[in-house]
C-alpha cells in the first residue's frame, strides 16, 4: 500500500468560474435601453468590462457607485444616489440594472431602502425603472449572478393579464448566435414568444456611424411585463432551482407553467426541446429542422470512427458541462472528468440522469474546483483533449492537449460570440469541430504527416 502525502489548499488558483456581478451585468445588457450599474468599486466595473469586451468585441459601459475608503467605512448610500442621478442625466436609460459587489454586500448596504430614499428625494422627476439584484462576488459564480438578474427583472416588471399564447424563453447564458437561432426556431413553429435576456444585437451588432451610449436591441420592458400572462415558460438549466429562476417566480406568482430542461446540445436533448415546442404550439417539427436532424445523424455515422473511445475533460459552467457531457457520451466520447467551479451540489445527480451508469464508464465529477485541481486530475486521467473556455489554455499548452473552445470566456480566439452550441445546428458545428480536432491531433503526431483521412 502506498501512502500519498497531500498539502491542503488554502486559496483558489485560477478559478474555474467568474464573479457573481459579471453575470448580472451581462443579463442587464439584454434589456432594451438598459445600463448595468455596479454598487461597489470602480475596479469591479473595469474588470468586468475587460472580460466582456474581450469576448464580445463590442464597447460595454458599466456604471459604478465608485466606492473609496470613506464609503467602505460609512456606507455607499450617497454614492449610489449620486451615481444613479448622473447615469440618468448622461445616458437617459429606460432601465438601470443595479448589482452589488462583495464590498457593498460585506458592509451591509440596504440597497432597496436606498432606492426608496432616492425615489422620495427625486419626487415627481421622471426616473428610469430600477432593477436590483443581490450578487455578492464572494459567493456563487457568474451563473448565479446571471439568473439573479433575470429573476429580479421579471419580478420587477411582470404583470398579470389575460392569458395569452405567448411562450417565455429563458435560455440562460448562451452566445448571441444561439440567441438568434432560438428566435429563429420559435418563429418557425409560429410561437409568439418573449426571450429574456436578448443581447444578440447589443453585444453582437453591426458598425455604427456614430457612438451609441446605449446600443440598440434587447428585450423590451413591455414584453417583459407580458411574461406574467404567458401560456408557459421554457427555461434551460439542469441545476437551476425554481426558487432562483425567473420561470419559477412566474409559476409561483402568476401560475405560468415552468418547463425546465437541459441545454439542448446533442440529438436527444434537442429532441426533448423540440417535442416541448410541438406540444405548446400544436405544430409538428418543420421540415427545415428535420433536415438538420437528418444531416446530424448522418454526420454522427460518418465521424464515429474518429471520436469513439476518445477521452476528454470538459469544464466550465455546470449546466454547460452537464449538457456537453451527455452529448459526448452520445457520440462515443468518454468525458473522464466533468469539472466546474460552481457548487450547486446537483451536478453529479443531473449527470446520472443524462448518463446512467456513468461511474462504471469511468466518468468523474468535480464541483467547486479550480484549474490546479483540474490539472492534477488530468495528469492521472490522461485525456486526449480538453473542452472548455479559454481559461484552460495554460493547462492545454503545458500538457500538449488540444483545446476545443466553448462557452464563455473565449479571449484567445476570434468569434467566440458567434459560436453555435445549441440545437441540431449547434450540435453539428460542435461535432465537426471535435472530429477535426481529433484528426488534426492524429496528423500532428504522425511521422508521415498524411493529408487524407
Amino acid at each position: 500500500m502506498t501512502t500519498m502525502k497531500t498539502t491542503a489548499k488554502t486559496a483558489t488558483q485560477n478559478a474555474c468560474k467568474l464573479c457573481n456581478p459579471l453575470g448580472a451585468c451581462l443579463a442587464f445588457r439584454g434589456i432594451e435601453n438598459s445600463v448595468p450599474f455596479l454598487h461597489g468599486s470602480q475596479g469591479c466595473a473595469t474588470y468586468i468590462r475587460r472580460y466582456l469586451i474581450s469576448h464580445y468585441k463590442e464597447p460595454i459601459d458599466i456604471a459604478s457607485s465608485n466606492f473609496n475608503e470613506e464609503t467602505a467605512v460609512f456606507g455607499g448610500s450617497h454614492n449610489l444616489k449620486l451615481g444613479l442621478k448622473n447615469v440618468t442625466q448622461q445616458y437617459k436609460p429606460a432601465v438601470i440594472g443595479i448589482a452589488t459587489t462583495c464590498l457593498s454586500e460585506t458592509i451591509g448596504d440596504d440597497v432597496p431602502m436606498i432606492l426608496k430614499e432616492y425615489r422620495a428625494i427625486m419626487g415627481d422627476a421622471p426616473l428610469p425603472i430600477m432593477i436590483f439584484a443581490s450578487t455578492p462576488s464572494y459567493q456563487g459564480s457568474h451563473m448565479e449572478g446571471f439568473h439573479a438578474a433575470v429573476r429580479a427583472t421579471v419580478k420587477t416588471l411582470a404583470e398579470k393579464g389575460p392569458k395569452s399564447d405567448v411562450v417565455n424563453l429563458f435560455p440562460g447564458m448562451i452566445s448571441p448566435s444561439d440567441i438568434r437561432y432560438m428566435k429563429e426556431i420559435m418563429g418557425d413553429f409560429g410561437i409568439p414568444f418573449v426571450l429574456l435576456p436578448d443581447y444578440s444585437q447589443t453585444l453582437d451588432g453591426g458598425p455604427w456611424a456614430e457612438y451609441h451610449t446605449i446600443p440598440p436591441g434587447g428585450t423590451t420592458t413591455s414584453a417583459i411585463s407580458s411574461t406574467g400572462s404567458a401560456t408557459a415558460s421554457i427555461e434551460f438549466g439542469s441545476t437551476l432551482e425554481a426558487a432562483k429562476s425567473a420561470a419559477g417566480y412566474l409559476e409561483e406568482k402568476f401560475g405560468v407553467p415552468r418547463h425546465s430542461m437541459a441545454l439542448p446540445i446533442g440529438i436527444k436533448a434537442t429532441d426533448e426541446f423540440f417535442a416541448t415546442l410541438e406540444r405548446l404550439s400544436g405544430t409538428p417539427m418543420p421540415e427545415k429542422h428535420l433536415d438538420e436532424r437528418r444531416r446530424l445523424v448522418d454526420a454522427y455515422s460518418d465521424g464515429h470512427k474518429y471520436v469513439f473511445g476518445r477521452r476528454v475533460i470538459v469544464y466550465g459552467e455546470e449546466d454547460l458541462v452537464i449538457s456537453m457531457a451527455a452529448f459526448l457520451h452520445e457520440i462515443g466520447v468518454v468525458p473522464v472528468l466533468c469539472a466546474s467551479g460552481g457548487k450547486s451540489g446537483q451536478m453529479k445527480k443531473r449527470l446520472l440522469e443524462r448518463i446512467p451508469g456513468m461511474d462504471e464508464l469511468g466518468i468523474t465529477t468535480r464541483e467547486g474546483v479550480d484549474f490546479v485541481d483540474i490539472e492534477n486530475e488530468a495528469e492521472t486521467l490522461k485525456p486526449d483533449f480538453l473542452i472548455g473556455n479559454s481559461k484552460g489554455f495554460t493547462m492545454s499548452k503545458k500538457h500538449e492537449l488540444p483545446l476545443v473552445r466553448i462557452g464563455f470566456p473565449i479571449h484567445d480566439r476570434f468569434g467566440g460570440q458567434r459560436l453555435h452550441h445549441l440545437g441540431y445546428r449547434g450540435t453539428q458545428e460542435l461535432f465537426d469541430r471535435i472530429v477535426n480536432t481529433v484528426i488534426e491531433q492524429r496528423q500532428n503526431s504522425s511521422h508521415i504527416g498524411y493529408t487524407y483521412m
